[in-house]
């Protein structure tokens, strides 16, 4: 994600209200996330999705269905904070979604959506996640790769709790990709066999942030 509106001071509905959006760039440990993630949960939905426009979770939603997962396979929301992108895959017909995240504030924000069977707590960068081998028929990870936040080895133990066949979705900006370390990853389990690209697609990450883009990956596994 790009843009600056941190810490700007918003007149919405006659609150003023704090914003967080530029501070999760300079997050380096698991503690200050967890710590400032407590602290967005309240304004998250406000300023992320209804502010900055945030369209990945549509979009992974639809790239999802267009790959032909079946309706009533598992998927789980990896990362899936306050329920965003949990919301998109109901509304993509999806009914059975768990999901998982750092913050137990913002999986508190999750519950409320109504969208998912079940809610756990999940260090990404430290696996396992608490979740059954070859269990789920998908796994969407939107905006969970980033500077300071998820690294790209995380994949491997999401690839674990894939059936064979499921399907792995991730949406990142154009910023983390650039980096490196991401395609880098990828095109290693690519070259391994673990991993065949289904789709991949550029379009919006912010659209109320000018210059904000990103991509949409769908990978088959095996």
């Amino acid at each position: 994600m790009t843009g600056r509106n941190d810490h700007n001071v918003n007149n919405h509905g006659g609150n003023r209200q704090k914003r967080y959006f530029d501070k999760a760039y300079e997050l380096r440990t698991t503690e200050e996330t967890r710590r400032h993630y407590a602290e967005w949960a309240e304004v998250y939905d406000l300023e992320i999705g209804e502010e900055k426009g945030y369209r990945q979770p549509e979009r992974c939603a639809r790239a999802l269905q267009a790959a032909g997962l079946e309706a009533n396979a598992p998927v789980l929301d990896v990362g899936c904070g306050t329920g965003l992108s949990g919301r998109a895959l109901a509304a993509a017909g999806y009914a059975t979604i768990d999901g998982c995240d750092l913050s137990p504030e913002m999986l508190a924000k999750a519950e409320t959506t109504g969208a998912y069977r079940r809610l756990f707590e999940a260090d990404l960068n430290h696996p396992p996640l608490e979740a059954p081998d070859g269990h789920y028929g998908a796994a969407t990870c939107v905006g969970v790769f980033s500077f300071g936040h998820v690294q790209p080895d995380a994949i491997d133990d999401i690839l674990r709790v894939l059936r064979p066949g499921g399907y792995l979705v991730i949406g990142l900006n154009d910023h983390f990709y650039e980096e490196g370390s991401f395609p880098a990853k990828l095109q290693a389990l690519e070259t391994a066999g673990l991993l065949t690209l289904v789709n991949k697609e550029h379009g919006a990450h912010l659209e109320n942030v000018e210059g904000s883009t990103g991509w949409v990956f769908v990978h088959r596994k095996g």
